[in-house]
Formats: C-alpha cells, sequence, structure tokens
C-alpha cells in the first residue's frame, strides 16, 4: 500500500425507498407507538463456508435478549419471521435497476438475495436479506472519478427502542423497509471530499423520485484507515455536515495508536499475561461511589497489573488515550467502566489507595501500570480480560473494528469488524432474472440527473444557477415547478426555499417535517389572499411542528384586511407619528414601513402596505 497520503475512505450509503416493504405488503412508516411483547434470543449460525463470523460471535457472548413490538399496518408474520417472505417488492427491485443504470454500474443478470448473518437483535429472524443488484460503476465528483463497487437491496433492521439491563427492546416499524446499499471504491483522500462524494451520491438517489426523505431515511458508515492504521467501518453516520469531523477524528484516533505502539516498541513492553487479582480488601473504606456501589451489591475490586503501560492510558496532555479505548472494550461486557492508573487519584480514589495497591500488587517499574474493575466477579474478569487484550493489541497498532458514531463527531467501539463468514444462501426467495428488454426500456426511460433539471429550472423559470442547485439539493424541484406553474410564484417560492428554510433550520426546525402537499395548500391560499407572502416564515414555524394550516392561520391572526381596514390601520399610525413624519416627509416611508407591517401582521403584501402608507404620508404633507 503507497503511503503518499494522510488517509483513505469509502462510503457506504444505505438509503430506504418510498415504497411498501421489501417482503410483504405492510406500509413502510414509522409508528408512535408499539403492542405486543415477542421475546427472542439469538445465535450465530455458520456460513456457507462452515465459520462463524467473528463480530455474529462477540454480539452473541453479551447474552443480550430481544423483545420486539409490532405496530398497526406495519407488521405482518413476516416481520415476525413467523412467515415467509412474500413475492420481492417489484417497485423496489425497479428503483435499483434505474439507479444502477445512472451510475454506468454492469447489472447481474440473475439476482439473488443472500443472508447476512445479524445476531443484535436488529432482525427477528437473525439475518438479514441482501442482493447484490450492480457492480463496477462509477460517479464524478469535482473532476475526479469515484468507484462505485457494488449496488445492494436489502431490507432494513428493526428500530432500537431502548435497552434494560441485558434486554433491548425493538419496534418491528422500520423492519423490512427496502435499501439501496451503495459502497464505494476507497478513493477519497480528504475529509471534505467524503462528505462531497456522498452528497453527490444522494443527489443522484433523490433524482430517482422514488427515495424517502427526512431524519434516518438516509445513512452512510465509513470506511477509514491511515497508512500503518487498519481499516475501521464506523457506522450509521445520519448527518451529512458531521462526515469530515468524523473521518478527522478518526484519522487522529489512528494517529494516536500508531503513536502509542511507537513507545511501547521503544520501552521494550511485552503483552501482558492476565492476571486477575482480587483487591477487594484494599478500597473496603474507599468513598468511591463506583466502588461503594459495588462492595453493596457483592462485587469485588478485581485489579491487573500491567507493566511497561504508565503514560500511554491517559498522558502526555491526553492525546494519548488507550485507557479510552480500553475502557470502551470493557463495556461490552456490561460494566459502566474501568480505573486505570494513569487517571488516579480521581473519581473519589483517594492517592492512599492508589499507594497501597501499588505496593501490593509490587509495582517498581518506572512504567508499570495498572487497571482496576470494580463489579459482579464474574463482569469484571470479563470486562478486565475485554481491557487487557485491547492494551496487548496496542503492541500491534490499530485494530479492524467496528464503531458506532458519537452526537460529538468523535466514536466509540462496537464490535469486530465483519467478515465473509457472516453470509449464506437465501432459500426462500427466488432469483429474479434481468431481461435484456427490461434493461433496454429502463436505459430508455432514465430520470433526469441533478443538473439536467437545474439546467431547465434555469431556462423555465427564469431563476439563477445558484437557485436551482439549491433547489434541486434539497429535492424542492418538483414542488417548486408545481407553484410556479400552477400560481406564477416562482420568485417567493424560490426565496422560501432558500432563506426562509435554511433560517428556519437554524432554529432547529426540521423543515421534512412539512409536507410538499401542505407547502402546496399555502401557496394555494397565499393566492387566494388569505395572508401575505410576509406571514410565509412565521406560518411556516408553525406548521413545522405539525400544527394544521387553517388553525395556524387562526392562531397567528394572519386573516386578511380588506382595504378599508389596512388604510384605517396605517392611518392611525400615520397620525401618532406626525411630527417624525414632518420632519422627514416622504423619506419617512422606510422607517414606518416596519411598524406598519408589525401592526398589519403578514394581513396584507408589502407593496401594497408601502404604496397605503405613501398615500396617508402625502395626505398629511399636502
Amino acid at each position: 500500500m503507497s503511503e503518499d497520503y494522510e488517509m483513505m475512505c469509502g462510503i457506504e450509503i444505505h438509503q430506504q425507498l418510498d415504497t411498501k416493504k421489501l417482503f410483504c405488503s405492510c406500509e413502510s412508516c414509522l409508528c408512535e407507538e408499539g403492542v405486543g411483547a415477542y421475546y427472542r434470543r439469538l445465535r450465530p449460525t455458520t456460513s456457507e463456508t462452515g465459520e462463524v463470523d467473528r463480530a455474529a460471535l462477540a454480539q452473541f457472548q453479551r447474552d443480550m435478549g430481544f423483545r420486539y413490538q409490532c405496530s398497526e399496518g406495519t407488521t405482518c408474520l413476516v416481520e415476525l419471521d413467523e412467515e415467509p417472505p412474500h413475492e420481492i417488492n417489484a417497485d423496489a427491485m425497479e428503483t435499483s435497476l434505474v439507479f444502477s443504470t445512472m451510475l454506468g454500474a454492469n447489472i447481474i443478470d440473475e439476482i439473488q438475495f443472500m443472508r447476512k448473518i445479524v445476531v443484535d437483535g436488529s432482525n427477528t429472524s437473525g439475518f438479514q436479506r441482501t442482493s447484490l443488484v450492480a457492480t463496477d460503476g462509477s460517479i464524478d465528483v469535482n473532476g475526479k472519478k469515484i468507484g462505485i463497487l457494488s449496488v445492494c437491496l436489502e431490507e432494513d433492521a428493526a428500530r432500537k427502542i431502548e435497552t434494560k439491563g441485558n434486554e433491548i427492546l425493538y419496534r418491528l416499524d422500520r423492519l423490512g423497509i427496502p435499501l439501496i446499499e451503495i459502497a464505494t471504491a476507497p478513493d477519497m483522500r480528504t475529509p471534505e471530499e467524503v462528505m462531497e462524494v456522498a452528497y453527490r451520491i444522494g443527489m443522484l438517489l433523490r433524482a430517482t423520485k422514488r427515495v424517502k426523505r427526512g431524519i434516518g431515511t438516509i445513512r452512510e458508515d465509513l470506511n477509514i484507515s491511515i497508512p500503518n492504521g487498519a481499516r475501521i467501518e464506523l457506522k450509521g453516520v445520519q448527518e451529512l455536515r458531521m462526515l469530515p469531523e468524523f473521518v478527522q477524528n478518526e484519522v487522529n484516533r489512528q494517529k494516536m495508536l500508531l503513536n502509542v505502539r511507537e513507545i511501547l516498541t521503544k520501552r521494550g513492553t511485552k503483552a501482558v499475561p492476565v492476571e486477575m487479582i482480587d483487591v477487594t480488601d484494599i478500597f473496603k473504606t474507599s468513598e468511591s461511589k463506583v466502588i461503594k456501589g459495588a462492595l453493596d451489591d457483592k462485587g469485588k475490586v478485581i485489579a491487573v497489573k500491567l507493566p511497561g503501560f504508565a503514560g500511554v492510558m491517559n498522558g502526555n496532555n491526553k492525546t494519548l488515550r488507550l485507557g479510552s479505548e480500553m475502557a470502551q472494550y470493557a463495556r461490552t461486557k456490561g460494566v459502566k467502566g474501568i480505573f486505570h492508573s494513569d487517571e488516579l487519584p480521581n473519581y473519589g480514589i483517594e492517592q492512599k489507595y492508589v499507594d497501597d495497591l501499588k505496593n501490593f500488587l509490587g509495582m517498581i517499574g518506572e512504567f508499570d501500570a495498572f487497571v482496576i474493575c470494580a463489579a459482579k466477579e464474574k463482569k469484571a474478569t470479563d470486562a478486565l480480560q475485554m481491557a487487557v487484550d485491547r492494551a496487548n493489541y496496542a503492541l500491534l497498532g490499530v485494530p479492524e473494528e467496528t464503531r458506532d458514531p458519537l452526537p460529538d463527531g468523535t466514536s466509540k467501539y462496537s464490535r469486530p469488524l465483519p467478515g465473509a463468514a457472516r453470509m449464506y444462501p437465501e432459500t426462500d426467495v427466488p432469483p429474479t432474472l434481468i431481461t435484456t428488454e427490461r434493461m433496454n426500456r429502463i436505459r430508455a426511460n432514465l430520470p433526469e440527473f441533478p443538473e439536467q433539471i437545474e439546467k431547465r429550472l434555469m431556462k423555465q423559470y427564469g431563476i439563477n444557477q445558484q437557485q436551482a442547485q439549491q433547489i434541486v439539493r434539497h429535492s424542492y424541484d418538483d414542488l417548486f415547478a408545481k407553484i410556479a406553474d400552477e400560481y406564477g410564484m416562482a420568485s417567493v417560492a424560490a426565496t422560501m426555499f432558500l432563506n426562509t428554510f435554511t433560517e428556519l433550520e437554524h432554529d432547529g426546525l426540521d423543515m421534512n417535517a412539512v409536507s410538499h402537499d401542505v407547502i402546496f395548500e399555502m401557496f394555494s391560499m397565499l393566492k387566494q389572499n388569505r395572508f401575505s407572502k410576509e406571514a410565509i416564515p412565521v406560518l411556516l414555524r408553525e406548521l413545522a411542528v405539525g400544527t394544521d394550516i387553517e388553525k395556524a392561520i387562526k392562531k397567528l391572526g394572519l386573516e386578511s384586511v380588506d382595504a378599508d381596514e389596512a388604510v384605517a390601520i396605517i392611518a392611525k399610525i400615520v397620525k401618532e407619528r406626525e411630527d417624525f413624519i414632518r420632519s422627514k416627509g416622504l423619506d419617512a416611508i422606510g422607517p414606518l414601513m416596519g411598524p406598519v407591517m408589525g401592526a398589519l401582521r403578514g394581513k396584507i403584501d408589502g407593496k401594497q402596505a408601502n404604496d397605503l402608507l405613501a398615500q396617508e404620508i402625502t395626505k398629511l404633507i399636502g
């Protein structure tokens, strides 16, 4: 592998399709409530090669049970794995073929579903059905060709609701929603390029007009590595704007681990044998809340000595953070965490206890360290085994693993990186033959590409390139054209989509929550003079939180006024500010428009209000 780059990254994008479910006729929508309580435990099976996948085995060893809620209209016996899958959803298959063709990919002539072993409870069957649709496509991003390794059609997972102890509650409304999975080649070399590639793929998906929109309908998995590092899968990133931050933080994490390896190598540190030592007596009078809680629960404090690891677990101004990696591995065994010598005294553990423990363990070397865990004995020893194994791997470098994204742009360990041993054939779904006639029809009727849509909008509605790009980027092009054609309000619609929506989203509102039908109805009411265009921002704010449009108009007092009522309101404002107007003349119009529009509260158009104000001022000053 060449090392003339800082990083390399590939993306897997999972996009929900706007159809019914993949293997039944249930609706593909999420529900606020669930019913039922179906309990299952899942076990890994061998693949067609006879191996057990390491990620599935690690998940099984967490000893979790799973409870499943149904929801009306979105769940049937297929989701419960009590009935074989029905015929594959034809619309979903068609969409995957259309999208693959847009990428210039090679379509598989006989599409066969496989079972991917999943025992984290997210699928009631213990596997996910997935099929390879196409290979060897590409996209162009900023003049660079990005390879598309594969396009797959698969089913989405159940939705995790909560975790209590050793049991996870899932809701089955999301299980079985069709997903397109697009896997790129590891062709990206900067964090910003990763975001640009994800954006381009998202644009092409939306251009099909067959995908769902909104939070959670599209998710990105990032496969990141650096020279001398390892491939890390960062699974389930949802915010496009956060991609560069996640990538850069992973690059920094791998660099930190390589630095740790270099330090340990120079010291001559060797792999530590795991020798568990019961040190409960040393801590029996400790006031640490964690330790007191464990001992009150009839737990123990277990320690392991780590010769050669001092200073790399939490040292050098916290730029060395092997201890955090160890703790993440330990938590997979159900403990709240571990303590290590680099971070003590702290967390209620005083220096006296640290000194007593060091003496008890015979720590006399310059770089001797320790790690302890306070919990029930088996949990504590299992957790320490994971922590020490992770410490020992630091001598080799960066382990391959799957990690979960955190809100601050960092990540945490989830499980080992899965391999090919998790796949085996699906026997309940017949293969789908893709004929030449079908592909010829698809090629002859491909949807417009984003740049084609932009040119059409500019030519047809007189908007500029930036406006057209933003409208297409956010998939407002169909709605924009409909409003412009029906009501002749292209300029008003463009301002709303590009400015008003952006401002409201900055305020934390989800504008995807306002359906296109509601927005079109709002413009219908605007055309009927139910309110003025100046009222659109405040009206959208109400619609974004779920208020019915009629109720929103009444709540905001936006019902339009006739000309006589508007004149009376403006005349009152002019009379109250007579001295100011006489001193300024017609120059008072600008300063007074604010109070006028505030009083009218979006009930008449701004131009009309300006004209009426000018008339009243002219009457006053003659």
